[in-house]
């Protein structure tokens, strides 16, 4: 006679899957399951149907007992993911964008001042190209990654300009979209875009009413520096913005950010030499403009990205994982299979 349970290779006892790998339930979960059940069992001892309900009530009670915050992802201790495009024997079905935020920590992730914007530019990439193949799963991790960034935002009250421009070129492909949704171009509710947008803008409008507070008077500022270590630290700047929005605090800054040679150092730090000498621009007297001539740069052609801290990709053991973590890889020299991935690389592995 068949033994009838859960599951035919065991004899039908719960167990549940954490990072240590498969445990058995807790002994006051279990005791405030028993005791569930045995409620309902008395009630309806004769009832097939209610009996039914109980379980599936039962099994509902354990799920949340495990997962207490719906917003909060499965907590993996080993922050990396195998990267598969098909089935094969050990592995079945493949890597899926939801998957790897999870996988990959983006929650705490954005934590990190050394991974902030290379997540930010990543969520801006999914923007504007990949919304339309974002399963149920990956929208909710997407949407709940980007509230943590703004309240991030909202409390340091650093890189401000930054999200606006990720939460208005969101909002842009969300609105061609939507008026689309007779094509049924997004996956799910066209009601829960809706409200998605809605919340959208009241992040802009909460980065809008932002009060930046200044520093303490009495310590000491950036002008208090000397002119050669102000300099410096705006040859560190990698935006021309940041420069220009930096000159506009104090007229001496404001002849520091005119600075000749810290725009050419800029041109040549984002662009190539032939691509400079396609766009030279030379002023009144006869020198040649290097501040105008980086901003028409930059709406031809795409400036450098250099992040603190990317993912990286092994090729040997085909796993995904952050730079200053390890992973299991059986190779002899490690360092010498993993190729650092930008934003759009990390994109297009999963693009099937």
């Amino acid at each position: 006679m068949p033994f009838l349970g859960q599951d035919w290779r065991s004899p039908g006892q719960s167990w549940v899957k954490t990072g240590d790998g498969w445990k058995k339930y807790s002994n006051e979960e279990d005791n405030n399951c028993v005791s569930f059940e045995s409620n309902c069992e008395g009630n309806n001892k004769e009832n097939i149907f209610d009996t039914f309900n109980c379980g599936v009530a039962i099994k509902k009670r354990k799920k949340d007992l495990l997962n207490n915050n719906a917003k909060l992802p499965y907590f993996y201790r080993d922050k990396w993911i195998y990267v598969h495009k098909e089935s094969t024997k050990e592995r079945h079905g493949y890597c899926t964008l939801g998957e790897a935020f999870n996988r990959l920590d983006f929650s705490n992730a954005i934590l990190d001042s050394r991974r902030f914007n290379y997540i930010v530019r990543l969520l801006e990439l999914i923007a504007k190209s990949q919304l339309t193949s974002l399963s149920g799963i990956a929208q909710k991790n997407y949407m709940n990654i980007l509230e943590k960034v703004v309240q991030k935002v909202l409390e340091d009250q650093q890189n401000i300009r930054l999200i606006r421009e990720l939460l208005q070129s969101l909002y842009r492909s969300l609105c061609s979209l939507v008026q689309g949704m007779g094509k049924s171009v997004l996956v799910g509710n066209i009601n829960m875009w809706v409200q998605r947008m809605q919340n959208i803008l009241l992040w802009q409008q909460q980065l809008n009413n932002i009060q930046i507070t200044r520093p303490n008077p009495a310590g000491m500022t950036l002008t208090d520096l000397p002119v050669c270590l102000q300099l410096n630290i705006m040859q560190r700047l990698s935006d021309g913005r940041d420069i220009v929005s930096l000159g506009q605090v104090s007229p001496s800054l404001n002849k520091l950010s005119e600075d000749r040679l810290l725009w050419k150092k800029l041109c040549h730090y984002h662009f190539t030499d032939r691509q400079i000498c396609k766009r030279l621009i030379v002023n009144e007297k006869g020198q040649l403009d290097w501040k105008k001539m980086y901003f028409k740069l930059v709406r031809c052609y795409p400036r450098r990205e250099q992040y603190g801290d990317t993912l990286v990709f092994c090729t040997h053991c085909h796993i995904l994982f952050w730079k200053d973590s390890c992973h299991p890889c059986t190779a002899n020299n490690t360092e010498s299979c993993c190729i650092p991935v930008a934003p759009q690389d990390f994109i297009n592995l999963f693009k099937y």
